[in-house]
């Protein structure tokens, strides 16, 4: 849909002369590094040319109204902008007024109510971070329209705390980034703990990122996403008995593996080893990426996934399915699990030539084991959140 159907959408739907300007923010797809953000480690996305749009003008009453071109039956969410509220009912409506409500818990001028028009093209429930992408679209766009001058990095922050405080998800801070800070033909490699990055160029001389869409959904607010990072978090308490440590990224393997025992729980045990290896994984495999061995980051890519499987238990027949299927084809450099697991996608890194018969093979594997026709995408690199004329 382009920015002229989005204006006239906006016109038919609030009934209103004053024309919208028109905002946009990725989606992401993390190469490797999953788990980790809550973790204090390094993850290492990229922002995708899938996007949430929001059409968005100001009132001249304190009302927000807020309508999704992608939820038709739920129609026109209404709130009064001094008294936003969390409810159920509100569904995907929960995510816009939630940056709102951080907004004016931060005390920024939102003088007048807002009516927002949004759309998107990210594949729902796949875990490239739609929820992220709203947030961030909602930002941006209070951002110019109530010219509050905010950087997209600390935008990217407002959308995490909305996200925590006011949704209920317990998520770390790079889908937000990712969806804010991203750059066209980049890699950004965040450290959570600190919030430093540096952006990698995605040279991939003759091989291309496909995403792999499970088609079985994920809902991690009823998932055992929240329960995972509890379970790291009793780990690094009692890691932090013995060491002066805040994060389990601080660790090294070899560091781990002499304090492991104070972890009492085996199932915790084996938490914090995937949350302190998959760090590490993610270290050097943009390293190995920045010397151009692209053969070297596939691998890292496939024990990621055997990690996130083994050791964080968040894979589930239909990304195991699909990473194995992967991982059988020739012209096939690595494979795994990304997102926040349970359903969603895998990505894989394909040699060009072999991207058609990877498609056709992997989806025919696919589903005679699970029964569910997959989709596929080629992801490019693309800019974070931004106004477009």
């Amino acid at each position: 849909m382009n920015t002229t159907t989005l204006k006239q959408k906006f016109a038919e739907i609030f009934g209103t002369q004053q024309a919208p300007r028109v905002f946009c923010a990725p989606g992401r797809v993390n190469l490797i590094g999953e788990h980790t953000d809550y973790n204090g480690g390094h993850v290492f996305p990229c922002a995708l040319s899938f996007n949430t749009y929001v059409a968005g003008a100001l009132r001249t009453d304190g009302q927000v109204r807020l309508y999704s071109l992608n939820f038709e039956k739920t129609g026109i969410i209404t709130a009064d902008i001094q008294h936003i509220a969390y409810d159920k009912k509100q569904d995907w409506a929960n995510y816009p007024l939630g940056v709102l409500a951080v907004l004016l818990k931060r005390e920024y001028p939102l003088h007048t109510g807002v009516d927002l028009l949004f759309w998107g093209d990210i594949p729902l429930g796949a875990g490239l971070s739609s929820s992220a992408s709203i947030e961030l679209a909602t930002g941006v766009a209070a951002n110019h329209l109530y010219d509050l001058r905010i950087p997209n990095f600390e935008l990217s922050k407002i959308g995490q705390e909305a996200e925590n405080k006011f949704v209920g998800m317990n998520s770390g801070i790079m889908d937000q980034f990712a969806s804010a800070m991203g750059k066209k033909g980049h890699a950004i490699l965040l450290d959570c703990n600190t919030l430093s990055y540096q952006y990698a160029p995605l040279d991939l001389r003759g091989v291309s990122i496909l995403i792999c869409n499970t088609n079985k959904p994920h809902n991690l607010i009823e998932s055992k996403y929240n329960e995972r990072r509890a379970q790291s978090e009793h780990a690094l308490k009692q890691l932090q008995s013995k060491l002066p440590i805040h994060a389990l990224g601080e660790l090294t393997e070899e560091e781990f593996e002499a304090n492991k025992q104070l972890i009492q729980d085996p199932v915790e045990r084996k938490r914090a080893k995937h949350a302190v290896y998959e760090n590490r994984r993610t270290l050097l495999a943009a390293q190995k990426l920045q010397q151009g061995d692209l053969k070297a980051f596939g691998q890292l890519m496939n024990a990621s996934h055997v990690s996130l499987r083994d050791d964080y238990e968040v894979t589930g027949q239909e990304l195991d399915a699909m990473a194995e299927a992967a991982w059988a084809q020739p012209g096939v450099l690595g494979a795994r699990m990304t997102g926040g697991g349970f359903g969603g996608c895998v990505v894989a890194l394909v040699q060009d030539e072999a991207v058609e018969a990877f498609k056709h093979d992997v989806a025919k594997l696919y589903t005679a084991r699970t029964g569910y026709m997959p989709d596929f995408y080629v992801a490019s690199a693309e800019d974070g959140a931004r106004e477009l004329n």
